[in-house]
């Protein structure tokens, strides 16, 4: 059964249709990705599905008491709320009971005889209900959902009308998941997402037991996550099975068999159309006259349109001038504004011509400023960097600092290249500026549009060495595909930032990865780079286990191999007095982090929260060693 359904769904604004004839199911579980160039009403057809819009024409059906979890590309939250206090939320009802069963138990230590009896009956299924649905573990899943999309401890106490725009999308993207809706849409989820974040993300995804509908432009993620695409073309839809890579098979199969098929048709009423014009008036007429009845049914129910081709830019990089083979050198290199705390430590290192080395890390961590050092447009705090021989660097900046905001469309191409005025229009509207277009100024452009523009000037700059911050940001995907298959044919050297996984997947040959003040070089493309890590942290996991999860044989301690009944017993007096303990210093924690929020000490708040998660791990440690001695 379908928790959702639309059927021949059309939505138009004036004389404007945005599309029409829309009939889709969201089947219970669905993994489902709506794609689409920018513009063709990904959103508004998302606002529909969800009945926040109403359709012109056609139905939308919601199963009986589908709950519903909208991540909009804006979200605007409860400004008075903590960030704690927003998550909390998800939880009222948890947070109801617990204040029943608190009530009960004050209730149970002043009674006595059969009411002391009632209540404890009451209690017992009160409380079973209770951890069944979680209610002792919401806190937990709260932090791990809230770290995991980023956000650190010191953050909790914040209020909400203090963090950015991209915090607030993360701040309802994790209220939405511990929500748990039967249907979650999310609408550009990964936008403001770092790789660690889009990689937990994704893993949190794949088990997700709700329905999901996404608009995404990360080509990555729905490889792992979705299993359905909707392609929404001019109009309509067009459904594919499988994730991402599947679905570009399909549609490059899709497009071809209909196009095969237009011709076919083409040519075969050509020839029905030649034969009724040489015999309609001859001794065949009855014959050309029973084709001509025939081929005017054909072009009035059957006619196959011509495959619409969508309008796409037109890219091609160039570089004037072969580099030499070394292309980039590093030595002792440290960059950052604060010699003190330099934000990134590079290990020595040479590029060298064809290469693409893909720079990835958190946010904030300093992939930018690596980048900005490198074209000596910050000193570095230590050591040196220098190109090679005939090296000429294109840079294209993540915020696209380069364009001037007071200059036309037009005048930052000129700035690069002294064109005549037709062939630079001619050459814009191949990136989709056209008409009046190009007189716009770069202040009222979209960021899409600033990136085509960036994106047009790098072109024509003849770099033989590009550095890429964010090349992808802003721009639909069949964009991404033709800034990926031109990046792959460029016959220079490449130094990509880049949350664009997919991208980094299909042209790194190495992989710079950047922490917190230090940075290493795996030689290798991202599918080798990410089985290393992998085996790196279960090395590290493998170290780290406690005891009682090793095999009996092994365990210490901890597990009860070699203990007597006696010694058993006192070990589990013991752990349950320190559970005791440790259960009373986390209500204690508690209420201090709760007063230091509400007080708004951060500082407080910070240092209460860390003490908190430590008091917690040493809770969970007893209970699983009590669980062990009491099996």
């Amino acid at each position: 059964m379908a928790v959702l359904s639309a059927n021949n769904v059309a939505k138009s604004f004036g004389a404007d249709d945005i599309f029409e004839g829309i009939s889709v199911d969201i089947p219970h579980g669905a993994k489902i990705a709506l794609v689409g160039s920018n513009g063709v009403g990904k959103t508004t057809l998302l606002h529909v599905l969800i009945k926040a819009d109403e359709p012109s024409s056609g139905t939308v059906s919601h199963m009986k008491g589908l709950t519903i979890g909208y991540l909009p590309q804006r979200p605007q939250l409860d400004a008075g709320r903590t960030l704690w206090d927003e998550m909390m939320t998800a939880f009222d009802d948890l947070r109801a009971r617990e204040t029943r069963l608190e009530a009960l138990a004050h209730e149970m230590s002043v009674s006595e005889g059969r009411d002391l009896d009632a209540l404890m009956v009451r209690y017992g299924e009160l409380e079973h209900a209770f951890e069944q649905d979680g209610g002792y573990d919401y806190e937990t899943c709260t932090q791990q959902v809230l770290q995991g999309l980023g956000f650190d401890v010191s953050d909790y106490g914040m209020p909400l009308e203090h963090l950015s725009g991209g915090q607030q999308t993360r701040a309802l993207l994790a209220r939405l998941l511990l929500e748990s809706p039967d249907l979650l849409v999310l609408d550009e989820p990964t936008n403001h997402l770092d790789i660690n974040a889009i990689e937990w993300l994704e893993s949190f995804l794949k088990t997700w037991p709700g329905a999901l509908l996404i608009v995404s432009h990360d080509r990555y993620f729905m490889d792992h996550v979705i299993t359905t695409i909707w392609d929404m073309v001019w109009g309509g839809i067009e459904v594919y099975r499988g994730n991402y890579s599947h679905y570009i098979h399909q549609r490059e199969e899709r497009v071809e068999r209909r196009l095969k098929e237009y011709r076919a048709q083409q040519e075969f009423i050509a020839r029905e159309e030649d034969y009724i014009r040489r015999n309609i008036a001859g001794q065949n007429t009855s014959q050309a006259k029973g084709r001509l009845r025939r081929l005017e049914r054909l072009k009035r129910d059957t006619l196959i349109a011509r495959p619409r081709t969508e309008k796409n830019i037109h890219l091609d990089l160039k570089a004037d001038l072969r580099s030499g083979d070394k292309v980039l050198m590093t030595y002792n290199l440290c960059a950052g504004y604060d010699p003190a705390v330099p934000l990134v430590t590079a290990p020595d290192i040479t590029l060298y011509r064809g290469e693409v080395a893909a720079l990835i890390g958190p946010n904030g961590v300093g992939k930018t400023t690596l980048l900005k050092t490198l074209l000596n447009e910050l000193d570095p705090l230590a050591g040196s960097s220098r190109l090679g021989a005939a090296v000429l660097p294109g840079y294209f900046a993540q915020a696209h600092e380069g364009l001037n905001p007071e200059n036309s469309v037009l005048d930052e191409l000129l700035l690069v290249r002294n064109l005549p005025i037709s062939q630079a229009r001619n050459y814009l509207a191949t990136f989709l500026f056209m008409g009046d277009d190009v007189f716009r100024p770069v202040s009222t452009l979209s960021g899409g549009e600033r990136g085509r523009l960036a994106l047009a000037k790098l072109a024509l700059d003849g770099a033989n060495f590009l550095l890429l911050d964010e090349p992808t940001n802003h721009l639909d995907i069949p964009s991404q595909e033709i800034l990926q298959a031109v990046l792959d044919s460029f016959d220079g050297t490449i130094l990509l930032v880049s949350h664009d996984r997919y991208l980094i997947d299909a042209l790194a040959t190495q992989i710079w990865e950047v922490q917190p003040g230090r940075m290493t070089v795996f030689e290798g493309p991202y599918r080798e780079f990410l089985k290393a890590r992998e085996a790196a942290r279960q090395a590290d996991r493998d170290a780290t286990r406690p005891a009682a999860d090793q095999p009996a044989e092994s365990r210490g301690q901890n597990g009860r191999a070699g203990l007597t009944e006696y010694q058993r017993v006192r070990r589990v007096t013991n752990l349950e007095q320190q559970i005791q303990a440790l259960e009373a210093r986390l209500d204690e924690l508690s209420a201090e982090l709760e007063a230091a929020s509400a007080a708004g000490h951060v500082d407080r708040v910070r240092e209460l929260g860390e003490a908190y998660i430590a008091a917690e791990a040493e809770l969970n440690t007893a209970l699983h060693k009590w669980e062990t001695l009491m099996a």
